[in-house]
């Protein structure tokens, strides 16, 4: 079911999303979903819970490589969750306006943020710092705020050198 519905709303949005039409993907009647999950929410959550897992999964690879290279662990990291936030909008969004953290598989939203940690010898503020900067650059990103002839792509190098200064 979760697969469905992480499906659904990679390919159609969140409001290509419904019971019903989870339901009809899984060729069962809608009622019969209710004895898996609880609800939509309830779906919901497990495809955040499964992005979160993911996200640190990619990040992890994305400092580990650099760590072996000798390279940008900061770069690393914000390109690696980056792309995976323009590859998977639509979940990105899901994972950020409508976390309901009590209700995520436990450990999840750590395992996401552990590499951010690591890159950042253990400090949270600064981490949350980080993380703020980069929510904030790929939201402007995803909803194509920027002015005509910004160039994104600039604008992580310059933020990410004025954080690390």
């Amino acid at each position: 079911m979760v697969a469905v519905a992480r499906r659904l709303l990679e390919r159609d949005g969140p409001d290509g999303v419904s019971m019903r039409r989870i339901a009809a993907e899984l060729n069962l009647r809608a009622p019969s979903l209710y004895e898996h999950v609880a609800d939509k929410r309830a779906l919901e959550n497990a495809m955040i819970s499964q992005a979160f897992y993911e996200q640190g999964d990619a990040t992890r690879s994305a400092l580990d490589a650099a760590v072996a290279a000798d390279g940008d662990r900061l770069g690393a990291i914000g390109q690696a969750f980056r792309t995976y936030a323009l590859e998977h909008p639509h979940l990105y969004r899901l994972m950020t306006q409508r976390l309901d953290r009590a209700a995520l598989d436990p450990g999840a939203e750590l395992h996401a943020g552990q590499p951010l940690r690591d890159a950042v010898g253990g400090d949270l503020v600064e981490a949350r710092v980080l993380w703020a900067f980069a929510h904030g650059l790929i939201m402007l990103e995803l909803n194509d705020r920027f002015p005509p002839g910004t160039d994104p792509d600039e604008l992580w190098e310059v933020g990410l050198a004025a954080l690390r200064r």
